[in-house]
Formats: C-alpha cells, structure tokens, sequence
C-alpha cells in the first residue's frame, strides 16, 4: 500500500526506519533532501561516493545501505546533478528497491517524491509508476512525503 503525506519528515514517521531516495550517479549530496541524507549517514555518504568515483552505481540501479536500526535505499534516478530524472531510471530503480525490499522481509519504506523535486519530472507520471509498481509488492507500505519539511 502507498500512503502519500502531504507535508512531513520521513525521519520521523513512527516505526518507520527504512527510507529511500533518488539520487545522482556522481557522488554528490548537496541539495534538496540528499543533504539531510548525507548528514544523518555520513558512513553511507562516504561508500556512496566512492561507489560513483568507481562507476559501480549506475542510474536506474540501487545502492542499499544498512545502518543498524534500518536500511537506506540510493536509488539512482539521474546521471548527474546537473542532468534532469529519468522516468525508466525511477521505474528501474523503485522494481529493485522493492525486489531487495520484499527479500529482506522490509514492510515499510518512507520517502520523498522522488524524481520530481530536484530530479525536474512531472509527479503525476511518477507517482502513477509509483502506484503500478507498488501493486505488485502489496506486503510493503510505501510512506511518500510530498513535500519534505525538516523537524
């Protein structure tokens, strides 16, 4: 099930400690959510980057990151920061997301609207791929924050 939130933190959704986001293929955090990201997970930034730095993380892949408490999903959904979202890299990357999720038995995963923000893509055309993709994985609750407000 998908349940869209208007406004919120995904940090502090109650019993949420799985997240995702999308993010560039070069190794950089530093606008929009990313930056929360990178600041709440500094271990998960510095393999992150050196992942890009290597080209292992490609765009429409999955970089999954386990913290302890929870798992983080980088989801490669541009090239660069300076190159707009791909619907297929989005779509590519949520399928996997949710095939790790369901093999790791993860029920919940909050996000943001991913893709869309920074990412430059229409939300309506992502959120209907959200919405076919998540039917097929009905055991996984999807927590999308529409519009992230810090605190």
């Amino acid at each position: 099930m998908t349940t869209y939130i208007e406004f919120g933190d995904i940090f502090n959704l109650p019993h949420v400690k799985n997240y995702a986001h999308g993010c560039n293929c070069t190794g950089a955090m530093g606008k929009g959510i990313a930056i929360q990201f990178k600041g709440r997970f500094p271990e998960m930034y510095k393999q992150y980057k050196e992942l890009c730095r290597n080209e292992t993380f490609k765009i429409g892949e999955v970089f999954l990151f386990d913290y302890g408490a929870g798992y983080v999903f980088n989801l490669g959904t541009q090239l660069t920061w300076k190159t707009k979202a791909e619907l297929k890299s989005v779509k590519s990357a949520l399928q996997k997301m949710l095939g790790i999720a369901e093999e790791l038995k993860i029920k919940e995963i909050a996000l943001p609207k991913i893709g869309a923000g920074l990412g430059g893509l229409n939300w309506d055309e992502v959120k209907t791929a959200i919405n076919e993709i998540s039917s097929h994985f009905p055991e996984i609750d999807l927590f999308i924050v529409e519009n992230y407000k810090p605190g």
